[in-house]
């Protein structure tokens, strides 16, 4: 039990590291959902992916997050429905469109492709993605900012972002979808 006690007191003393592992822990099961829910068995899951998310959620994601909340609360110190909203609003305009195009260029490099192949993929991926970001995040983000504690607000949206995250793995996935069924179309062809 003291174990558990010291345990909880680190990351009560050091809330990045809490919101670093959930997130490295979430990201991977939201991978996971996403590519059973498209039909993978456990044998054929793409175990590299999963690794990618959760190093990309805890290494990236979550310390960046992390700034965010920590500076939006200098800036709006307040906890009060306008401040939450003013908050929410300007994350989807500063914070959301960095994280996504990061998102999208970060996991193409992890998965060795050129610095032009990641270029493609935010300009194939960015709008669309933020578009649908533009209406979800705002709502997680005003409960957050009016209700959450400082300490957990990171935590929290690691678990709103569960179902964010199986969407972004459906998007990242949708062009490899892409290319396989080209690739198919293309080798019938020659054949």
């Amino acid at each position: 039990m003291a174990h558990f006690s010291k345990f909880f007191a680190f990351f009560r003393k050091y809330p990045i590291v809490r919101g670093m592992a959930s997130y490295a822990t979430l990201w991977p099961i939201s991978c996971v959902i996403q590519q059973k829910i498209a039909g993978r068995s456990w044998d054929n899951l793409d175990w590299n992916q999963v690794l990618r998310f959760s190093l990309y959620g805890g290494l990236f994601t979550a310390p960046t997050l992390y700034g965010w909340v920590r500076i939006s609360t200098i800036i709006w110190p307040s906890t009060n429905l306008k401040t939450a909203l003013t908050k929410a609003v300007v994350e989807q305009i500063t914070y959301g469109p960095a994280a996504l195009i990061c998102f999208f260029f970060g996991m193409s490099l992890l998965q060795f492709k050129s610095i032009e192949e990641a270029k493609e993929e935010v300009r194939n991926k960015f709008l669309p993605t933020w578009k649908v970001g533009f209406f979800v995040w705002p709502v997680f983000q005003t409960i957050n900012f009016m209700f959450i504690p400082e300490r957990n607000r990171v935590p929290y949206v690691s678990m709103c972002s569960l179902v964010w995250c199986i969407f972004l793995s459906y998007v990242e996935q949708l062009q490899a979808k892409k290319h396989y069924v080209v690739h198919d179309l293309l080798s019938r062809e020659v054949n």
